[in-house]
């Protein structure tokens, strides 16, 4: 599968999560299947909330989306050593930085006052850049987030930007709107 049928594929699912309309899936003899190992067609580095869920936002059945979930979506080592793996040695032809509205991690940065110690400090130190270039305003600073992400993950894995420069990966910026939700593709 290529980038462009990955994506029709994840917009075709997401328009059906839009509808209420799900496919049926027999989940037993996927699970029988996939001991023989996986074979995603999709990397998608989202944020942990909750509510923002790319198994059903884009009605896809289990082993079809290799997913990686940080507050945020933003990236360290072990968030970029996952998606170096989907893309490297699963072969997925697209990597997806998925945001979202109504981000509590992009939303608690725009309205900090001062530093948050500790972990959670960490994130909104990788959040920062991307509210100081919206002038802290949440929704405009969701979208820079992800092209901040996206830059993080070319300036800092070779094999990501080896992969996007080969064209064996297309990085796609996308936006989960909780209130329809439609996914919306940004970049």
């Amino acid at each position: 599968m290529d980038a462009e049928e990955a994506m029709e594929r994840l917009m075709e699912g997401n328009a059906r999560f839009v509808q209420g309309v799900r496919k049926q899936y027999d989940f037993i003899a996927r699970r029988k299947e996939l001991l023989e190992g996986q074979n995603p067609f999709a990397t998608i580095l989202t944020c942990s909330d909750s509510r923002v869920r790319p198994e059903y936002i884009f009605d896809a059945n289990i082993g079809e989306i290799f997913n990686i979930e940080t507050a945020g979506n933003v990236v360290d080592a072990v968030a970029l050593g996952s998606i170096e793996y989907g893309v490297e040695h699963l072969h997925t032809p697209v990597l997806m930085i998925l945001g979202h509205t109504k981000c509590g991690a992009v939303t608690s940065c725009c309205q900090l006052e001062g530093e948050l110690a500790g972990n959670l400090g960490d994130i909104m130190k990788k959040i920062e850049p991307a509210a100081l270039k919206s002038q802290k305003k949440i929704d405009e600073t969701i979208d820079e987030n992800m092209k901040c992400v996206k830059e993080c993950i070319l300036q800092n894995s070779p094999v990501v930007k080896k992969a996007a420069e080969e064209g064996k990966v297309r990085i796609v910026l996308a936006k989960y709107i909780l209130e329809t939700g439609e996914v919306k593709v940004l970049e």
